[in-house]
């Protein structure tokens, strides 16, 4: 069933289309006329991560039927695509698109091409309208990824073999609403956005494509592929950097007649899987329980872990009291086993028979602390990672001495990390409640991970926030925090949580009884309410504030667009979102003075000029990187881009100034010469090459050089153009030769060259450089 995990043997039912035949050899031969319709897997091993196989514990049957094969045989049909769940849909693609209809073809031919492109077509928008309702958007890893191929495969499919317009494959979103809309409710209340996010993924990878199918055919230009084959190392690229799939590749070569160095490709996409494993095996392991160590806790009837107490704290005179806690070592594992003891230096999962730490869930991180032994008082055991496996509440330690199963221990909880959690994580509920509030009700919470120095917000909306809008939201939660309103929670069954009005939850499983928690107004009372609350009330396990205040602030430093439609805000309280305003001032501060100078100077020095664009540049990397206000960010951004644009206008204009300069002084001492040979004073290679441009616009059937010695550096900077229609020789290979000549480099195109060098005479360089092209022209 897959590389490693459960699996057995497996019985399967397959279900012949044509009948009255032994049609047994064509069981798994792939015959379009014999599927499979059902199978039973017995799951009775774990395959190991080594191959091995592992007898479970406990024993199960697998069951999957195929949905649409059972309604084949059910409607007396040869395939799928002849029943009425995909017939509406060939239909629909039939009448967007510039092929003839579906007629059931296979087969390398155009028709059986074209046909496959319906089948392809029809499957892929069923999956993409379902999985984009349900939150899963075309992304860049895990079932996003999966997405995004598959969307990108349709669209493929869809413009090039069905020659569809862009934009069809959204317009057939609405049948699907039709054939699948009862089963799937949630089709029809995100019919609107699953078009958007389809048709703007269309318009990023049909963009993709243009600019692929150009590196595709500027490549072939440039080397003769027939021989060596199409460098893999281009379509490594085009596959990570642009979304090319693979095969679009092979086919847009093969009709060039071209085939992909496929040994070489092999290996760039091994050494990629390779650094993809040793970034994950870089990250610290950690020990956990897996099914037969957790089918061994229940044989032994260990009892689950009572961490009631990590909701048991109280606020005196405005500090926080966590409760004490003492506890006994009911089980001690090294992952794969049950052990008694665990020696000094071994990391070990410690389950206790109750705790007061956190374990991660819900988006909250874990808490941390550390353990101490009652009988080795002196050391201490910290707790790396707390997590909940099967109803146990695992605590990650690595012994600095011996534990044994049955040792009391006395847990130490590190209260400014959890009181930063319950801070980040209460803001985040402000945060979901102000965001509706300036945004609509239509703003749903896609995820979140609350962490002790910040916390992250992704949530469903259309385009970015702008500024105001960023303004607004943190107007809102600073009310909150300022009327310092009580938080309030309550275990309820789930039932009776979901009936409360107002209710915001995330798309996950929650255990029942669950945990509300509510803003301002008693969970009770809201049980009870006739209409929506004018305050947030969530379904939670996490741990929270009792009182807004103690969040203090909240900044939002960052807002993006994950994928079309999905937001992710992150934010910091407290004396982070103060350090943040700061430097939001401090920047914007600097940005004023900036501006004020550029404005009250008259700049007559390509060296000024030069000043302010640097420190525009320099400004606007510190507003990219710094925690700062978003909304504050992007006001300076837009600001910084002005007097930047601003600054290299004024340096332009006052190099072309001096560049004109320069060009009538050369003129005036040689002429138009057909060989034009010169050194000039000038602190750039831009200044060197507009003085250049300049003597070929007034003397355009010249060959110009010019040599320059930098001040500052002692390098010599080269510049060349050569006519654009009688040229001797390339402005490239006279750069590429007198930097040579200089012991520099040169590059350029066959008009226009330049490099630097670092001879002493420029004299000899002159010479050298007239008597090259003499000698070209001679030839």
């Amino acid at each position: 069933m897959g590389d490693s995990g459960p699996c057995g043997p497996c019985t399967e039912i397959h279900f012949d289309h044509v009948g009255g035949r032994d049609a047994a050899v064509l069981v798994n031969a792939g015959s379009p006329d014999v599927v499979e319709i059902w199978n039973l897997v017995f799951i009775q091993y774990n395959r190991e991560p080594d191959s091995s196989l592992r007898l479970l514990p406990r024993f199960s049957v697998d069951t999957g039927m195929g949905l649409e094969r059972l309604v084949t045989v059910l409607q007396g049909k040869r395939s799928n695509y002849d029943t009425d769940l995909f017939t509406p849909l060939l239909h629909a693609i039939q009448q967007r698109a510039g092929v003839g209809p579906y007629s059931g073809r296979t087969g390398p031919d155009v028709g059986g091409q074209v046909d496959l492109a319906y089948r392809v077509v029809a499957d892929h928008i069923r999956t993409l309208s379902v999985c984009i309702a349900d939150g899963v958007h075309p992304g860049m890893s895990g079932a996003e990824l999966v997405l995004r191929r598959i969307l990108r495969r349709a669209v493929r499919f869809c413009t090039q073999v069905l020659q569809a317009p862009q934009g069809a494959l959204a317009s057939l979103v609405p049948t699907v609403t039709q054939t699948l809309g009862d089963a799937y409710p949630e089709l029809k209340q995100e019919e609107d956005r699953i078009m958007d996010v389809i048709n703007d993924n269309e318009v990023q990878f049909l963009a993709s494509l243009q600019h692929g199918s150009r590196i595709i055919h500027s490549t072939l230009r440039k080397q003769d592929c027939r021989k060596t084959g199409f460098p893999a190392s281009v379509v490594w690229t085009l596959h990570r950097d642009l979304g090319f799939p693979l095969d679009l590749v092979d086919m847009m070569l093969e009709e060039k007649g071209v085939q992909v160095d496929r040994q070489d490709l092999e290996r760039l996409i091994s050494e990629n899987q390779k650094v993809a494993s040793e970034k994950q095996a870089g990250v610290r392991s950690h020990v956990t329980l897996d099914v037969h160590v957790l089918a061994e806790l229940q044989r032994l009837q260990v009892p689950h872990s009572d961490d009631s107490l990590k909701y048991q704290y109280r606020l005196e005179k405005d500090r926080y009291v966590f409760p004490a806690c003492s506890a006994t070592i009911l089980a001690l594992s090294d992952g794969r086993t049950l052990v008694q003891e665990v020696s000094e230096g071994r990391r070990c999962a410690v389950i206790l028979d109750r705790t007061c730490f956190y374990a991660e869930q819900g988006g909250q991180s874990h808490d941390l602390g550390y353990l101490t032994c009652s009988r080795l008082q002196d050391m201490v055991f910290p707790v790396e990672r707390v997590e909940r496996v099967g109803g146990y509440v695992v605590h990650q330690v690595t012994a600095t001495e011996n534990l044994q199963t049955g040792d009391r221990v006395q847990l130490h909880l590190d209260g400014a990390h959890r009181l930063s959690c319950m801070v980040k994580h209460t803001a985040t509920h402000v945060l979901n409640f102000a965001l509706r509030k300036v945004l609509g009700p239509a703003v749903h919470q896609r995820g979140s991970h609350v962490a002790a120095d910040r916390l992250r917000f992704d949530f469903s909306v259309k385009g970015s926030l702008s500024g105001p809008q960023l303004q607004q939201v943190e107007r809102c939660v600073r009310d909150i925090v300022a009327a310092n309103q009580a938080v309030y929670s309550l275990e309820l069954p789930v039932q009776k949580a979901r009936s409360i009005r107002g209710l915001r939850m995330v798309d996950e499983v929650y255990p029942d009884p669950v945990r509300v928690v509510s803003l301002h107004v008693p969970v009770s009372e809201l049980l009870d309410s006739p209409s929506d609350p004018d305050t947030s009330v969530e379904l939670c396990c996490g741990t929270h504030l009792l009182r807004t205040g103690a969040i203090e602030d909240l900044v939002i430093v960052s807002e993006k667009q994950m994928v079309k439609g999905i937001s992710r805000l992150v934010a910091v309280t407290g004396h982070d979102a103060a350090q943040a305003r700061e430097a939001g001032r401090a920047l914007s501060q600097e940005v004023d003075s900036l501006s004020a100078r550029m404005s009250g100077s008259s700049t007559s020095s390509i060296s000024s000029a030069q000043s302010f664009s640097k420190e525009a540049s320099i400004l606007s990397d510190a507003v990219d990187n710094t925690p700062i206000p978003q909304w504050q960010r992007q006001e300076l951004q837009v600001r910084l881009k002005v007097l930047l644009r601003t600054g290299n206008t004024a340096v332009r204009k006052l190099e072309l100034r001096e560049a004109a300069q320069k060009a009538q002084a050369v003129l005036e001492k040689n002429g138009r010469k057909a060989v034009l040979v010169e050194s000039v004073e000038a602190e750039s290679l831009s200044v060197l090459m507009k003085t250049v441009n300049q003597l070929s616009s007034a003397a355009p059937l010249s060959h110009v050089m010019l040599l320059a010695r930098h001040a500052s550096s002692g390098k010599v900077l080269c510049a060349c153009q050569v006519p654009k229609d009688t040229p001797i020789l390339a402005a490239s290979d006279w750069a590429v030769a007198v930097c040579g000549y200089l012991k520099g480099s040169a590059g350029g195109s066959a008009l226009v060259a330049k490099g630097t060098g670092t001879g002493d005479d420029i004299t000899e360089a002159l010479r050298w450089a007239e008597d090259f092209v003499d000698q070209k022209r001679q030839r």
